[in-house]
């Protein structure tokens, strides 16, 4: 009898024979912080919308850094200096929206008939140096032919100043990069601001890294200065004055725009409560 019920009852699975997928496991998470997490802009994390691939989603990712408006040319010691808008770009020809600036005047026989033409169908005069700058909207696009003077910016503004940094030539690694060099003395002879050792010779696959900082040509690249404060503007000369330096030898183009980490200024294009959209606001 006992055999007959042990062949009608079913049979019982051992835990340990069941799959390992059945188990129900209970996760066990560490020390639970008790601050609030930080806001993150970028996809990481719950409740954060899926980033796009497309042109429309990346422009709305930059728009929190992107000017409202244009900026304009000077000339070091920072005066402006005809400066005109040229032409316009838009989202539905170009992809995205920028004003062309140009500034200073140049002689129609040393301009390229391309861009003589080009400056002929927006009935601009020949300018000397052209410059592009993005804009959130269309709203920041000025009318081409507008003049823009030094009472384009504010006192007591900040403007970000973009200029190409004084060239040096060839320089050293202890110039161009801060090396040490080597010992003044104890067996080192005439290799005191010698670079030294390149890399090493087996375990790196006897070459040298690419990006190595080695000696080579120092200067002649753009270098953009942050938060410059608009100290004085003279509109009827097109002086600004800076309190700050800014890069680049006395005579070169610099590039002025509205400074990305301060508050938009407060001028009658911007929108409302356009003066936080920059972020900081110290």
């Amino acid at each position: 009898m006992a055999s007959k019920a042990c062949q009608n009852s079913s049979p019982v699975l051992l835990p340990f024979l069941l799959p390992r997928v059945s188990l129900h496991h209970v996760t066990k998470h560490g020390i639970k912080s008790i601050s609030t997490p930080r806001p993150n802009r970028f996809n990481k994390g719950p409740n954060l919308p899926t980033l796009e691939s497309s042109v429309e989603a990346a422009l709305e990712r930059k728009k929190h850094t992107t000017p409202l408006r244009t900026g304009a040319l000077g000339i070091k010691k920072v005066q402006l200096d005809r400066v005109q808008v040229v032409a316009h770009k838009t989202r539905r020809r170009n992809g995205y929206f920028a004003v062309q600036v140009g500034s200073g005047w140049k002689h129609p026989s040393n301009v390229t008939r391309p861009l003589l033409g080009h400056f002929a169908e927006n009935k601009v005069s020949p300018k000397r140096h052209l410059v592009e700058f993005k804009v959130q909207d269309e709203s920041g696009l000025l009318g081409i032919g507008k003049m823009i003077g030094a009472s384009w910016f504010q006192e007591g503004q900040y403007v970000d100043a973009r200029a190409n940094s004084r060239g040096m030539g060839f320089a050293g690694g202890m110039k161009r990069h801060g090396f040490h060099g080597q010992p003044a003395s104890h067996g080192v002879s005439l290799t005191h601001r010698a670079m030294g050792s390149a890399g090493q010779s087996q375990g790196g696959g006897s070459r040298v890294y690419p990006g190595k900082r080695m000696p080579g040509r120092m200067g002649g690249e753009q270098v953009t200065t942050q938060n410059v404060k608009v100290v004085k503007v003279d509109d009827e000369k097109g002086l600004l004055v800076l309190h700050g330096s800014i890069a680049g030898p006395d005579g070169c183009l610099v590039k002025l725009s509205d400074a990305i980490k301060k508050p938009w200024p407060n001028v009658p294009g911007n929108p409302p409560g356009a003066q936080l959209a920059a972020g900081s606001t110290a």
